[in-house]
């Protein structure tokens, strides 16, 4: 377990936050296909809050991308690093997130996050945060559509339909399990939106949220439990 300090240099106020969003955006890389699905590594990230006591618990979860074995896991603590506000969700959850990949005993490779990448009103998610920070490749799997459109993908899995910011593709709404509702998918840096969308279903073989996001959710709110019990 690592404890997170809050960097002194981050943001405290939205104008400063944006202003940061601003400036790392340009630095996505978009035109990347990412690591081949089912191969290698890829490592799920998730926070859980306690927000009485204003802590954040952060979990890293690498599973070996072919089997969907546990490889490693790591967590971190810390203080909530910014306000919530829409949008800026990311400065709430990147420093214990960063601490917890940090602490990790082996390369993550792709990296899964449980919200947007490219799927936001900046298009500037924590995927697309995360992954300019790390270098690292990076999706985001969420579980709504935020602000942004679409029409329902046809029944079976793997159907799909364009999330969609007025014409702009930001991600898809991808079926992971027959008849039931989508996940909202999208880049965040290094992969494209049909890897990533493939990497989704390599990860969801028998429910709707990716393996990597169940793990994670569940690590960090043992984690959250252990440190901070009620």
């Amino acid at each position: 377990m690592t404890t997170v300090r809050i960097p002194q240099d981050w943001p405290a106020t939205e104008e400063q936050a944006r202003a940061v969003q601003d400036a790392l955006r340009t630095r996505v890389i978009l035109g990347e296909p990412g690591p081949p699905p089912g191969t290698g590594r890829v490592t799920g990230v998730d926070v859980a809050y306690d927000d009485e006591r204003d802590v954040v618990a952060a979990a890293a979860v690498v599973l070996d991308a072919s089997t969907l074995d546990v490889v490693a896991e790591a967590t971190a603590v810390g203080r909530v690093s910014f306000p919530y506000v829409p949008g800026l969700l990311a400065f709430r959850e990147i420093p214990t997130v960063l601490a917890a990949l940090d602490a990790l005993p082996c390369p993550p490779g792709l990296v899964v996050c449980d919200g947007y990448g490219l799927a936001h009103p900046r298009r500037f998610g924590l995927a697309s945060h995360l992954g300019v920070l790390t270098g690292l490749p990076t999706i985001g799997v969420a579980k709504n559509p935020f602000t942004f459109s679409y029409d329902d993908p046809d029944t079976p899995r793997g159907s799909a339909a364009a999330l969609l910011a007025g014409s702009e593709e930001v991600g898809r709404a991808l079926r992971t399990r027959d008849a039931v509702k989508p996940v909202f998918v999208s880049v965040g840096h290094r992969v494209t939106l049909d890897n990533a969308c493939a990497h989704t279903l390599a990860l969801t073989p028998a429910y709707r949220i990716p393996e990597t996001t169940r793990r994670a959710d569940a690590l960090c709110r043992k984690a959250l439990r252990e440190t901070h019990p009620a």
